[in-house]
């Protein structure tokens, strides 16, 4: 079976080389994601231990479409009687880009119309209640391309089940655990985000040193497919969550100037299953100062327009560049949509990469420290 883990731009590359690690050797990145070969029990797997992935998507059936009468043939092609129940719902999403067809709704209700005439030819039912298992459909056209596929996830994999309060701005968890990932951070260093929020960069790390499969403990759509292994797939959740080594998470830490966030980012880290592991604090940035001597700031400073007030953002960088010089050993990382943060921070990034915070275009600035940067 094909398979294409999809991502937020920028992240393709990641989650390829996630991919890889995980065991899928053929794994390759492409516009959206990444695709990967395996079988029902693989995609299953993709969607427990991907951790910057959005979505699992089994590729059913891709073609050249420039007429809604190509389009139909094309999915009424699909043999959907060896993946749908007659009771199913039928939920179709759709995305068009660059294309003849650029009609959502009668992209949808076409593909609907072909997968319903499709399954009465080969099946015995003539009425479709769908009041059974929902399957989630997805018909994507770019560059009339399309593609119409079975997402395994359902939901989103950034729902990972701990974060039920926001904060002001809430980063999306693949998004962190992609930042994570980009950071000089690896497993057995320390780790403090002195911005923290509600604090999904901190559990999103803790659950990397802890080797926490993100999606151990939520269900997916995959799951109740009639064609699922269902005793198969229990036993590999079960060897995932034999996985999880608590023990291994230490020296992650995040303060923030506001109570609430971090009353927030306790609540988070305690449904996370992280309680203890995770040290928070209330504490203004100027105030900071770590005993360790070498570590990683990371964080997701305020930005100009999410505050309204760009003056307090830009005094936000001077803090984190104090912060900087403060901790020798240390290098900082933060993503930011704002243009005047290197000014405001007061030096050049000694790496940049772009990435999408939800809609908006941001920059996740890395500064090294002293001693990182004569490794280079």
């Amino acid at each position: 079976m094909t398979f294409v883990a999809t991502a937020a731009f920028g992240l393709e590359g990641l989650v390829a080389a996630e991919l890889r690690r995980l065991g899928f050797e053929d794994a390759r990145g492409e516009n959206g994601g990444a695709r990967f070969q395996g079988s029902v029990l693989d995609g299953f797997f993709a969607c427990l231990r991907l951790r910057m992935a959005d979505r699992v998507l089994l590729v059913l059936k891709e073609a050249t479409c420039l007429t809604f009468e190509d389009l139909f043939q094309m999915v009424s092609s699909v043999p959907w009687e060896k993946y749908l129940s007659v009771d199913g719902k039928y939920n179709v999403a759709g995305k068009c880009a660059r294309s003849q067809l650029m009609s959502v709704s009668d992209c949808q209700s076409i593909c609907k119309k072909a997968i319903i005439e499709r399954m009465k030819k080969y099946s015995s039912a003539s009425f479709f209640p769908e009041t059974g298992v929902p399957f989630p459909i997805q018909i994507s056209i770019h560059d009339n391309m399309a593609r119409v596929s079975l997402d395994f996830a359902g939901t989103a994999l950034n729902r990972r089940g701990y974060r039920t309060w926001n904060g002001e701005a809430p980063l999306r968890e693949t998004l962190a655990a992609a930042l994570v990932e980009l950071s000089p951070w690896r497993p057995g260093m320390p780790l403090h985000d002195p911005c923290c929020g509600t604090g999904t960069l901190l559990i999103e790390a803790a659950f990397r040193e802890g080797h926490r499969a993100p999606g151990m403990n939520r269900s997916f759509a995959c799951e109740s497919f009639p064609f699922f292994p269902t005793r198969d797939g229990a036993a590999m959740r079960k060897t995932v969550q034999g996985e999880f080594e608590p023990d291994r998470i230490s020296d992650i830490s995040g303060s923030d100037i506001d109570p609430q966030a971090i009353e927030l980012a306790q609540r988070h880290v305690r449904q996370a299953g992280l309680e203890g592991l995770i040290s928070l604090e209330v504490l203004p940035l100027e105030e900071l100062q770590l005993d360790q001597d070498e570590g990683v700031f990371l964080c997701n400073p305020p930005y100009g327009e999410r505050l309204g007030d760009r003056r307090s953002s830009e005094k936000i960088y001077a803090h984190l560049h104090s912060l900087m010089k403060r901790h020798k050993g240390w290098s900082l990382c933060a993503i930011s949509s704002d243009p005047a943060f290197e000014k405001a921070f007061g030096r050049r990034a000694d790496k940049r990469r772009r990435l999408y915070n939800g809609r908006l275009e941001c920059q996740f600035l890395t500064y090294l420290s002293d001693e990182k940067k004569n490794r280079m």
